[in-house]
């Protein structure tokens, strides 16, 4: 058995017990970021909630660099570029979730989806939860900080809203340097989602235009 197929029957494996653990840790730190005023105990069982899933990222990429059978180095981290950030800024993991379509297709054989099913869908899915993580660490870093534009939540929310899709209204903004660190990451991927899903829409529809001439 080579190193691909080692790492493949792992990610089988895996893949799915990461997901539950991705989503429980999105929960924990957004129930430790919307709420700050629970009892100390609460905010303490959350974040180890949040250490014990980033240690079993943590793990899983470890795993799979020794299952591959090379050497931990900028060629590694370039050709698994996704799950290394994903692994250091565990609150990009919804940009795995494609790892999970390719888990369930290899065990049916055929994937269920077209191509341009498949892209429109893991953009749109990528885009709500990575939205909403990002909403939630913007929200924290800007809600106490001097002459933030960013108080509650809901304007976390607009504000991601605007980013994602490039509008930028400018209404409200990050004024904080972890905030426009995280605007600077949401707004190259917002970029290249809609970038991805808009091409693949187009694509879809060149195709069926040109079958029905062609009829």
């Amino acid at each position: 058995m080579d190193a691909d197929d080692r790492v493949a029957r792992w990610e089988d494996r895996s893949e799915g017990p990461l997901f539950i653990a991705s989503l429980l840790f999105l929960a924990a730190y957004a129930a430790h970021v919307l709420d700050p005023g629970a009892p100390d105990w609460v905010h303490a069982i959350l974040l180890s909630v949040i250490a014990l899933t980033w240690a079993g990222f943590l793990v899983d990429y470890l795993v799979r660099l020794r299952l591959s059978g090379r050497r931990f180095g900028p060629a590694y981290v370039r050709d698994n570029f996704v799950d290394t950030v994903a692994t250091i800024l565990p609150l990009l993991r919804p940009l795995r979730v494609v790892r999970i379509y390719e888990v369930v297709q290899r065990r049916r054989e055929q994937p269920r989806l077209s191509l341009y099913g498949r892209v429109i869908a893991y953009g749109s899915l990528t885009s709500l939860l990575l939205g909403f993580a990002g909403a939630l660490a913007v929200y924290q870093q800007e809600r106490y900080a001097p002459h933030a534009t960013i108080r509650t939540f809901g304007d976390s929310v607009w504000w991601v809203a605007e980013t994602l899709t490039t509008v930028g209204y400018g209404d409200v903004t990050p004024v904080t340097v972890g905030g426009r660190t995280i605007a600077t990451f949401l707004m190259v991927l917002g970029l290249a989602l809609l970038g991805a899903v808009t091409g693949s829409f187009s694509s879809w529809l060149i195709q069926s235009f040109a079958r029905d001439d062609e009829k």
